[in-house]
Protein backbone atom coordinates (compact mmCIF):
# COMPACT_ATOMS: atom_id res chain seq x y z
CA UNK A 1 0.00 0.00 0.00
CA UNK A 2 1.63 3.74 -0.87
CA UNK A 3 2.13 6.17 1.81
CA UNK A 4 0.33 8.75 1.79
CA UNK A 5 2.76 12.43 1.97
CA UNK A 6 1.29 15.13 3.65
CA UNK A 7 2.03 18.63 2.57
CA UNK A 8 4.51 20.38 5.08
CA UNK A 9 5.83 23.69 3.91
CA UNK A 10 8.53 25.79 5.77
CA UNK A 11 8.01 28.63 3.29
CA UNK A 12 4.36 29.95 2.49
CA UNK A 13 3.54 32.40 -0.67
CA UNK A 14 0.80 34.88 0.68
CA UNK A 15 -1.38 36.36 -1.95
CA UNK A 16 -2.69 40.02 -1.82
CA UNK A 17 0.41 41.39 0.78
CA UNK A 18 1.11 44.75 -0.86
CA UNK A 19 2.05 47.39 1.83
CA UNK A 20 4.26 47.02 5.54
CA UNK A 21 0.51 47.17 6.90
CA UNK A 22 -0.27 44.16 5.40
CA UNK A 23 3.11 42.64 6.83
CA UNK A 24 2.29 44.01 10.42
CA UNK A 25 -1.28 42.04 10.12
CA UNK A 26 -0.18 38.89 8.89
CA UNK A 27 2.18 38.97 11.64
CA UNK A 28 -0.41 39.87 14.07
CA UNK A 29 -1.91 36.41 13.00
CA UNK A 30 1.30 34.12 13.15
CA UNK A 31 1.90 35.57 17.01
CA UNK A 32 -1.62 34.83 18.01
CA UNK A 33 -1.70 31.62 16.30
CA UNK A 34 1.57 31.02 18.35
CA UNK A 35 3.31 29.97 14.81
CA UNK A 36 6.63 30.95 15.35
CA UNK A 37 8.71 32.69 12.09
CA UNK A 38 11.40 34.09 10.87
CA UNK A 39 10.40 36.65 8.84
CA UNK A 40 7.41 37.98 6.94
CA UNK A 41 7.62 39.96 3.91
CA UNK A 42 5.46 41.21 0.82
CA UNK A 43 3.94 37.89 -0.21
CA UNK A 44 6.12 35.46 1.67
CA UNK A 45 6.25 34.11 5.24
CA UNK A 46 9.35 31.95 6.32
CA UNK A 47 8.98 29.73 9.30
CA UNK A 48 11.31 28.38 12.00
CA UNK A 49 9.70 24.87 11.38
CA UNK A 50 7.82 23.55 8.65
CA UNK A 51 3.80 23.71 9.01
CA UNK A 52 1.75 20.62 8.51
CA UNK A 53 -1.31 20.93 6.04
CA UNK A 54 -4.01 21.14 8.82
CA UNK A 55 -1.78 24.10 10.62
CA UNK A 56 -1.60 25.88 6.81
CA UNK A 57 -5.35 25.19 6.93
CA UNK A 58 -6.23 27.08 9.96
CA UNK A 59 -3.35 29.83 9.08
CA UNK A 60 -5.27 30.09 5.65
CA UNK A 61 -9.19 30.42 7.66
CA UNK A 62 -7.69 32.86 9.44
CA UNK A 63 -5.90 35.13 7.34
CA UNK A 64 -8.76 35.14 4.61
CA UNK A 65 -11.07 37.39 6.23
CA UNK A 66 -8.57 39.96 6.16
CA UNK A 67 -8.40 39.54 2.26
CA UNK A 68 -5.51 37.20 2.27
CA UNK A 69 -4.76 33.85 0.89
CA UNK A 70 -1.96 31.17 1.12
CA UNK A 71 -1.28 30.36 -2.28
CA UNK A 72 -0.69 26.47 -2.81
CA UNK A 73 0.04 26.18 -6.58
CA UNK A 74 0.07 22.38 -8.25
CA UNK A 75 3.73 23.37 -8.71
CA UNK A 76 4.06 24.14 -4.76
CA UNK A 77 3.02 21.29 -4.12
CA UNK A 78 4.89 19.20 -6.70
CA UNK A 79 8.82 20.59 -5.35
CA UNK A 80 7.01 19.78 -1.92
CA UNK A 81 6.59 16.13 -2.83
CA UNK A 82 9.54 15.62 -4.49
CA UNK A 83 11.54 16.81 -1.08
CA UNK A 84 9.13 13.94 0.91
CA UNK A 85 10.54 11.56 -1.58
CA UNK A 86 13.95 12.30 -1.38
CA UNK A 87 13.48 12.88 2.74
CA UNK A 88 11.68 9.27 3.30
CA UNK A 89 14.99 7.67 0.99
CA UNK A 90 17.16 9.14 3.04
CA UNK A 91 15.51 8.67 6.42
CA UNK A 92 14.96 5.27 5.62
CA UNK A 93 18.77 5.22 4.77
CA UNK A 94 18.63 2.46 2.11
CA UNK A 95 19.87 3.53 -1.01
CA UNK A 96 21.08 0.93 -3.31
CA UNK A 97 24.26 1.17 -4.92
CA UNK A 98 23.88 2.11 -8.72
CA UNK A 99 21.36 4.46 -7.15
CA UNK A 100 19.87 6.46 -9.84
CA UNK A 101 18.16 10.13 -8.91
CA UNK A 102 16.39 10.53 -12.27
CA UNK A 103 14.93 6.89 -12.28
CA UNK A 104 13.59 7.45 -8.66
CA UNK A 105 11.82 10.60 -9.11
CA UNK A 106 10.53 10.03 -12.42
CA UNK A 107 8.93 6.60 -11.29
CA UNK A 108 7.68 7.88 -7.65
CA UNK A 109 6.37 11.43 -9.30
CA UNK A 110 5.29 10.02 -12.43
CA UNK A 111 6.10 12.67 -14.37
CA UNK A 112 9.34 13.30 -17.03
CA UNK A 113 12.50 14.01 -14.18
CA UNK A 114 13.62 17.33 -16.79
CA UNK A 115 10.80 18.88 -16.54
CA UNK A 116 10.87 17.89 -12.72
CA UNK A 117 14.11 19.24 -12.80
CA UNK A 118 13.71 22.61 -14.24
CA UNK A 119 10.63 23.53 -12.08
CA UNK A 120 12.66 22.48 -8.94
CA UNK A 121 16.06 24.69 -10.23
CA UNK A 122 13.59 27.54 -10.79
CA UNK A 123 11.60 27.57 -7.50
CA UNK A 124 14.15 26.34 -5.24
CA UNK A 125 17.64 28.10 -6.68
CA UNK A 126 19.13 25.04 -6.59
CA UNK A 127 19.44 22.09 -8.44
CA UNK A 128 17.19 18.39 -7.31
CA UNK A 129 20.72 16.73 -7.30
CA UNK A 130 22.21 19.71 -4.85
CA UNK A 131 19.21 19.11 -2.64
CA UNK A 132 19.96 15.29 -2.32
CA UNK A 133 23.17 15.40 -1.50
CA UNK A 134 22.81 18.01 0.88
CA UNK A 135 19.95 15.78 2.60
CA UNK A 136 22.66 12.80 2.77
CA UNK A 137 25.43 15.02 3.98
CA UNK A 138 22.90 16.13 6.90
CA UNK A 139 22.21 12.56 7.82
CA UNK A 140 25.82 11.24 7.49
CA UNK A 141 26.07 14.52 10.50
CA UNK A 142 23.76 12.96 12.52
CA UNK A 143 25.15 9.60 12.63
CA UNK A 144 28.97 11.29 13.20
CA UNK A 145 27.09 13.28 16.10
CA UNK A 146 25.75 10.24 17.85
CA UNK A 147 28.34 7.89 17.03
CA UNK A 148 25.69 6.06 15.90
CA UNK A 149 27.57 3.99 12.05
CA UNK A 150 31.16 3.51 11.09
CA UNK A 151 31.59 5.66 7.64
CA UNK A 152 31.87 2.57 5.62
CA UNK A 153 28.43 2.22 6.83
CA UNK A 154 26.99 5.27 6.10
CA UNK A 155 28.47 4.99 2.48
CA UNK A 156 26.94 2.09 1.87
CA UNK A 157 23.31 2.85 3.59
CA UNK A 158 23.24 5.76 1.41
CA UNK A 159 24.75 4.79 -1.82
CA UNK A 160 27.87 5.90 -2.46
CA UNK A 161 30.51 4.10 -4.37
CA UNK A 162 33.09 4.59 -2.01
CA UNK A 163 33.95 5.99 1.65
CA UNK A 164 36.18 8.48 -0.44
CA UNK A 165 33.28 9.64 -2.53
CA UNK A 166 31.15 10.35 0.90
CA UNK A 167 34.49 12.21 2.58
CA UNK A 168 34.88 14.39 -0.74
CA UNK A 169 31.13 15.41 -1.12
CA UNK A 170 30.84 16.06 3.19
CA UNK A 171 34.02 18.39 2.93
CA UNK A 172 32.32 19.77 -0.14
CA UNK A 173 29.46 20.90 1.69
CA UNK A 174 30.63 21.18 5.57
CA UNK A 175 34.41 22.24 4.98
CA UNK A 176 36.03 19.56 6.91
CA UNK A 177 36.37 15.78 6.74
CA UNK A 178 33.97 13.80 8.39
CA UNK A 179 36.84 12.81 11.18
CA UNK A 180 37.54 16.33 12.06
CA UNK A 181 33.21 16.74 12.18
CA UNK A 182 33.47 14.07 14.51
CA UNK A 183 36.47 15.44 16.90
CA UNK A 184 34.63 18.86 16.63
CA UNK A 185 31.37 17.26 17.92
CA UNK A 186 32.75 15.46 20.52
CA UNK A 187 34.58 18.58 21.76
CA UNK A 188 31.18 19.63 23.66
CA UNK A 189 29.57 21.81 20.72
CA UNK A 190 25.61 21.16 21.11
CA UNK A 191 23.59 20.26 18.35
CA UNK A 192 24.53 18.01 14.95
CA UNK A 193 24.55 20.58 12.48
Amino acid sequence: MPKTVLLKMKEIRIKNMVCPRCIMAVESQLEKLKLPFDSVSLGKVVFRNELSENQISYLNNNLTPLGFEILKSKDTQLIESIKNKLQELVREADIPSGFNLSDFLGKTIGQDYTKLSHLFSSMEGQTIEKFFIQLKIDKVREWLFYHELQLSEMAWKLGYSSVQHLSSQFKKITGMTPSDYKKLKSSGTEGWK
